[in-house]
This record gives C-alpha cells, sequence and structure tokens, in this order.
C-alpha cells in the first residue's frame, strides 16, 4: 500500500474534525477509497468519512486493507504538515509510515492497534427535510446559538430554515429563507423540528474548513445527518442523535 497526496489539507483538516469525536478508529482502505465509520464513544454520534483514491496523485492499493490508529498521534503529525507538504502513507509492518516531503524530508511512524470492537455499519435513515446550505452560515448559526443554550432546535418548512435556543435567561433565533444560498427540498407538508446537542454540533461544523456548502437531513424527534463534500475528492458526513427534552 503507497498511497499519495499533493493536497494534503483534505486529509489533515478531516483527521482535525474527526478526532474531536473518536480517540481510536478503524480504516478501511479500498481500491477505490479510504473509509472510516466509527461512533464516538458516548454512542451520541457517527462519522462517515471518505477520501477517494481521485484525491491522491498516487493511489497503488493492491487489496482490501484495514488498519486502526489512535488519531490523537496522527492527528499530531498531520498539523506538522504544510500546504506545501506532498503526504506518502505506507504500511510497514505493525506500523503506518508517514513520509512529508517538502523544503526538507520528514519520516513519523505510528503504531497500528487491535481493535476488537465490531464493525460499524451506516443506519438507513429517511429524512423528508434536506437543505443545502453555505456551509459558514451553518457554522455561524451554531455558534450564535452557543452563547445561550446548550441545545438547539432546529425548524424547518418548504420555505424557512430557523435555528433556536433557549436558556435561563436568554434567547437566540436565526431565521434563515430559502434563496440562492440555500435550498430546502421538504416532503412533509408541516414543519419539522427537532433539538440536538450544540456540544456536539460544534465539533461537526468544523468540516466547513473542508466544504463550501453542507447538507442538512433531519426530521421531528430524529437523528440528524450533516454532509460535507468535495466532488471527485472527499465526503465527511455525521449522524447526531436528537437531544429529547426533560419532562
Amino acid at each position: 500500500m503507497k498511497l499519495t497526496l499533493a493536497e494534503p489539507k483534505y486529509l489533515k483538516e478531516s483527521i482535525s474534525v474527526i478526532s474531536e469525536l473518536v480517540n481510536e478508529a478503524r480504516f478501511k482502505i479500498t481500491p477505490d477509497a479510504v473509509e472510516l465509520i466509527a461512533m464516538d464513544p458516548a454512542n451520541v454520534a457517527m462519522v462517515i468519512f471518505k477520501l477517494l483514491s481521485s484525491a491522491f496523485v498516487e493511489y497503488d492499493v493492491k487489496k482490501e486493507t484495514e488498519l486502526s490508529i489512535n488519531l490523537d498521534n496522527l492527528k499530531m503529525i498531520m498539523r506538522r504538515v504544510t500546504a506545501k507538504d506532498i503526504v506518502t502513507l505506507e504500511l510497514a509492518e505493525s506500523k503506518l509510515k508517514i513520509l512529508l516531503k517538502g523544503d526538507v524530508k520528514r519520516t513519523f511512524d505510528i503504531p497500528i492497534l487491535e481493535l476488537e470492537e465490531k464493525e460499524q455499519k451506516v443506519p438507513e435513515l429517511k429524512f423528508p427535510v434536506s437543505i443545502t446550505m453555505n456551509a459558514a452560515m451553518l457554522e455561524s448559526a451554531i455558534e450564535d446559538a452557543d452563547l445561550v443554550a446548550e441545545s438547539v432546535v432546529f425548524n424547518a418548512d418548504s420555505a424557512n430554515f430557523n435555528v433556536a435556543a433557549e436558556g435561563d435567561l436568554s434567547k437566540a433565533l436565526i431565521e434563515m429563507k430559502k434563496d440562492d444560498n440555500m435550498k430546502i427540498s421538504t416532503s412533509s407538508k408541516g414543519k419539522v423540528k427537532a433539538r440536538y446537542s450544540i456540544e456536539y454540533l460544534k465539533k461537526i461544523i468544523k468540516g466547513s474548513k473542508l466544504a463550501e456548502n453542507a447538507s442538512i437531513k433531519f426530521n421531528t424527534d430524529y437523528p440528524l445527518k450533516v454532509e460535507y463534500k468535495v466532488v471527485d475528492k472527499l465526503l465527511l458526513a455525521f449522524i447526531l442523535a436528537p437531544r429529547v427534552e426533560n419532562e
């Protein structure tokens, strides 16, 4: 296995975001992509990551390979990657070898782990509402809501998407209308409304570093799916469990 990236930001920024939710992860390296499906330790959020072979300048995978690594270790090395670096990943015995080539050549080895956890599968979910919007707009709305509360309510109909948060004394309401910057597709006749944890959303919205647009899908009191895509290169998606209010 030998994988070379001339645009290392797709791996660097993805690992930075994923490591906020997952400590250790099993990557599947197929002839088509580097893939990851993992749950956070609290089983609240799932991460789905796919870095396509077309994102690499060299992608030599003879057979499907699985390798488990500590994401903090990988993140620390990825932080040392500059925009000028070319990154090469190779398997060497029980280690992942990471070669950074820029003005100087740097080589790192990190251990491959033995993970006993079962393979995760992406659940089949059906969503009546799908919103595509500027990723920075979503990031800003969550940051506004974070000023007043620990959870946020998403509320959508065919023309509007609202983000609301309410604390003991303060409230925030961010109202967004369907326009050139935001497309809403819905099969629901009324409003769709659900509450989610801001703590998790603050980690998820860091995907805006990777893609210009974010896709949001949800249903009333149902999981949320947030996707960031770069055509022919990357998919980074998250599924977040709803937060049920205590009566």
